[in-house]
Formats: C-alpha cells, sequence, structure tokens
C-alpha cells in the first residue's frame, strides 16, 4: 500500500485491513506513526526500526523503538528504546533470545528460593503443631538461608537458555512472573520436601538415636541436601534433567558441590560443633541424609516423564 492510498482511509479502516498488509512504500512519518497506532490498536506488540528523523514519532510510539546505532540521527536515537550499535537487523533477534533467557532464569531463581523458603516454614509449624521439639535451631536457618540457598540461585541466573526458546510465542506484557502453575507447583515442591523432613526428625528422635541433637543435625543435613537436589529440579518445570544435560549449568554443579562439602565439614569438624550445634554422624546417618536428600530430584524427574507420557497419550495422531 503506497502513502495515497494510507490517505483515502481513516484509522478505524486501517486498523481493520492492516493485518493484510505487508509492505507500505512513499510512506511519511505521518504514515508510519498511524501504521504503529492501528497495529496496537489490534492488540499487537509493536516494534518499529529506524533511523531518520522521520521515523522518530513512530519509533516514541511502538512499544519498543529500535534506532540505527551508525546511520541512526541523535533524535531516532534519543526517541528509541534499544539501539543497534551495528546496524544489523540479526541483533534484534539475539536481543530478544537474550532477553527471553534472562526473563526464564530469573523465574528459576525465583522459583527455587521461594520453594525452598515455603518447605522450612511448613517444617517449623508442622513441628508446632504436632507438639514436636524445633527441628532446626536459628543459626541452621540462617545458614541454611545464607549459604545452601544463595549459591545454587546464583548459579540458576547462568543456566544456559534453552534451544527451543526462539520457537515459543511471545509472552503477554501483562503476564505474571509467578504463573498459578508456577505457584502451585512450588507449593507442592516445598510441601513435599517439608514433609520428608519432618518425617526423617521424628524417626530420628523417636526411633533411631532418641537423641535431640543427633535428631536435629540429621534434619538439618537433609533439609540442605534436599534443597541442593532440588535446584537441579528448578532448571525446567516439563523438561528431564538427562534431557537437559547435567554439566550444561557448569557453574550449579560447583556450587551444589561447594554447599554439600561446606555441610560436611560441619558436620565433621569439630571446632565448629558448638557454634552450629550439631554432632558428628554415623555412616548409617549419611547414607539416610542423602538417600532422603535426593528424593525431590527423584519424584520430580519421575513426575515430569509421567506428564510426558501423558501428554504423547492424549496427543491427536
Amino acid at each position: 500500500m503506497s502513502g495515497a492510498d494510507l490517505d483515502h482511509l481513516n484509522d478505524d479502516e486501517l486498523a481493520q485491513q492492516v493485518e493484510r498488509i505487508a509492505v507500505y512504500a512513499r510512506v511519511s512519518a505521518e504514515h508510519k506513526l498511524r501504521v504503529v497506532r492501528a497495529w496496537k490498536k489490534q492488540g499487537a506488540v509493536v516494534a518499529m526500526t529506524g533511523d531518520g528523523v522521520n521515523d522518530a514519532p513512530a519509533i516514541k510510539a511502538a512499544d519498543i523503538g529500535v534506532a540505527m546505532g551508525i546511520t541512526g540521527t541523535d533524535v531516532t536515537k534519543e526517541a528509541s528504546d534499544m539501539v543497534v550499535t551495528d546496524d544489523n537487523f540479526a541483533s534484534i533477534a539475539a536481543a530478544v533470545e537474550e532477553g527471553r533467557g534472562i526473563y526464564e532464569n530469573i523465574q528459576k531463581s525465583i522459583h527455587f528460593l521461594l520453594s525452598i523458603n515455603i518447605s522450612l516454614i511448613i517444617l517449623m509449624l508442622l513441628a508446632t503443631l504436632l507438639d514436636l521439639p524445633l527441628p532446626l535451631l536459628p543459626v541452621q536457618i540462617l545458614w541454611i538461608n545464607l549459604v545452601t540457598n544463595g549459591l545454587p540461585a546464583l548459579a540458576l541466573a547462568m543456566d544456559p537458555k534453552d534451544p527451543d526458546l526462539m520457537r515459543r510465542p511471545p509472552r503477554s506484557p501483562n503476564e505474571r512472573i509467578l504463573q498459578p502453575s508456577g505457584i502451585r507447583l512450588m507449593f507442592g515442591q516445598g510441601l513435599f520436601i517439608a514433609l520428608i523432613t519432618i518425617t526423617v526428625f521424628v524417626f530420628c528422635l523417636y526411633g533411631m538415636d532418641q537423641n535431640i541433637d543427633r535428631a536435629r543435625t540429621l534434619t538439618f543435613t537433609v533439609v540442605v541436601l534436599s534443597q541442593l537436589f532440588h535446584a537441579f529440579n528448578c532448571r525446567s518445570d516439563n523438561r528431564s534433567l538427562f534431557a537437559i544435560g547435567l554439566l550444561t549449568n557448569k557453574p550449579l554443579l560447583w556450587t551444589v558441590g561447594v554447599s554439600a562439602g561446606l555441610q560436611a565439614m560441619i558436620v565433621l569438624f569439630q571446632p565448629v560443633h558448638s557454634i552450629f550445634k550439631v554432632v558428628p554422624f554415623d555412616p548409617e546417618h549419611w547414607l539416610l541424609a542423602f538417600g532422603v536428600g535426593i528424593l525431590p530430584l527423584v519424584t520430580m524427574e519421575l513426575w515430569k516423564a509421567a506428564r510426558k507420557g501423558a501428554e504423547s497419550y492424549s496427543a491427536p495422531l
């Protein structure tokens, strides 16, 4: 459609036809602005690229204004939201991909931090409701929040982008960072970790050692290990860890290893026992802690496999 044809259309008529028009020729700054507004009237998220002064009004009106860094005028750059420094349109797609990856990794870190804090809240609440001794002491909770939570959360923020990231439809600008399905999954994971932890605490306190310090040390270690294994769950809500690749996020492997090593040092290193109120372990306690701690990862892998199988079964042939 040419600029002369555009002049014969009012705004409502243009909005009705804009989805069917692929190319505009010999248009003015006013025409570009009208096209942007027509797309926005259809509910689209509009990006406008340009380099000249006549592009500035449309760039300013678009949801995302993109100016050329080499050939673009200063007016266009000031009106834009993003400047392509190499004037390569492929850089725009690369920036979109990078932005999607950053957004997804923020979601992963938030999901991890909230789910494990939910597990701690439920654990302490269950102990209170069941009239049990405190399963964790304040200094132990502080250690969990500062060390074993923080390091994996930072590593999740550096998770590699999914290969199908750019094949997904764009998300709504009004979409919340935590979706209802994610919140339900987060609470379910937190509840599961809390239940297995309180079970270990009760078993050690009343059936295994009948020693409150040993029971707290075991519970402390189970919480740390279960949360470290849970960090791998947060890399994806639907893809298996084996499909993603265990070695694709080496910072996460390092932080999990460091956190687990620090936890082992607390239990094994006699001088810090009085600080963290822990006592030494026997090999059977280490085996129990590891066996229970890995359950969140195993359970989520089975859940992902079951859901994938159900989706494959329900898919039309």
